[in-house]
Order: structure tokens, then C-alpha cells, then sequence
């Protein structure tokens, strides 16, 4: 599914519309960094200008997911992430972006909420406090681990018998 997506030198120019693949994002302000599985730079007043094109762009991150809508606003918080990126990178503002499900075979736009936005940035803001004391919290396993792309970093299945080291310890001199 994310060949083409995936594939940096891939780009296309349908009805007017730039559509670029693997593109790589940042936010400085918020401290994280990524890729895009596609952006669709859209004629429009209100984009920006793109190096040797004529006229306006506005940028529109599709994000590529294998299953279908999930019950939380994890891919949301995602695509938000992506779009506070290239707001940044660009000097723009966006809308709205799309997420396209693999599984019902449609995309879903999503609407760039203050709501979504306050996420994005606590959620960065969680992450870099956790980095900063060295802690890696643990994980929930699921059946969406199997598709994830960190789980050979994660290794959910490692945690489900772990014993935390005091537990170990106590049980070693409860032996002796």
C-alpha cells in the first residue's frame, strides 16, 4: 500500500495539484520531526510559493493507513502533528488534512481543531519530559501492535512478563 507513498522521488501534477511522497517534516517549537506520507499542494490564494512554479500552493498532508477509523483520536493527533509541521516549515495555515484508510478504501478529512491542536502539543510536551528523565512508560498491548511501525522497538510481547527489579530483588531474598 505505501509504495508510492513511500517513494521520495515519486510526483505527480493531477488537475493542477502537486502531489509530492515521503516528504520530511519538523517543528522546531514542539521539538519532533517526520515524514509525510503524501502532501497535495493545492492552488490557492492563501498557500505559499513553491520554487520554480507559478502561482500559490496550499499544503494538504494524506495520511496512508492500512485498516479502518479507529474508536481513538491517535491517527487525528498524527495527521495534526503533520500539519503543525508544515504550518511552521511554510509559514502557512491549514484547515484541514485527510487520512486515507486502506481498509474501507476511502479518505476522511479531519478538520484541524483547537482541540486537536492542544493534543498535539501536550502530547509533545509529555514525550520530551519522558525523554528527559529516561523514562519509557509502558505499554498497552493490543492487537494494532502487529501493525505498528515501532513494535521491533517497543516489543510489546517483552513487557507482558516483565517483574519490575524490587519485585525480582524480593523475591531472590525471600529464597535465600
Amino acid at each position: 500500500m505505501h509504495e508510492r507513498a513511500d517513494d521520495p522521488y515519486f510526483s505527480e501534477v493531477r488537475d493542477g495539484v502537486i502531489i509530492t511522497r515521503s516528504m520530511p517534516i519538523a517543528s522546531y517549537k514542539l521539538g519532533l520531526i517526520g515524514r509525510c506520507d503524501v502532501v497535495e499542494f493545492i492552488p490557492s490564494p492563501e498557500g505559499v510559493q513553491l520554487p520554480h512554479r507559478k502561482g500559490m500552493y496550499l499544503p494538504v498532508p494524506v495520511e496512508y493507513k492500512h485498516g479502518k477509523p479507529k474508536w481513538d483520536e491517535c491517527d487525528e493527533v498524527q495527521l495534526c502533528a503533520q500539519v503543525i509541521c508544515l504550518e511552521e516549515m511554510l509559514a502557512v495555515n491549514i484547515s484541514s488534512a485527510y487520512l486515507y484508510y486502506f481498509e474501507i478504501r476511502r479518505r476522511e478529512e479531519i478538520l484541524m481543531t483547537d482541540m486537536l491542536r492542544t493534543l498535539v502539543k501536550k502530547y509533545a510536551l509529555e514525550m520530551h519530559s519522558y525523554y528527559e528523565k529516561g523514562y519509557t512508560p509502558q505499554v498497552k498491548p493490543s492487537k494494532a501492535c502487529k501493525s505498528c511501525s515501532i513494535n521491533d522497538i517497543c516489543l510489546p510481547k517483552l513487557q507482558e512478563n516483565v517483574i519490575p527489579a524490587t519485585k525480582y530483588i524480593q523475591m531472590y531474598l525471600d529464597e535465600s
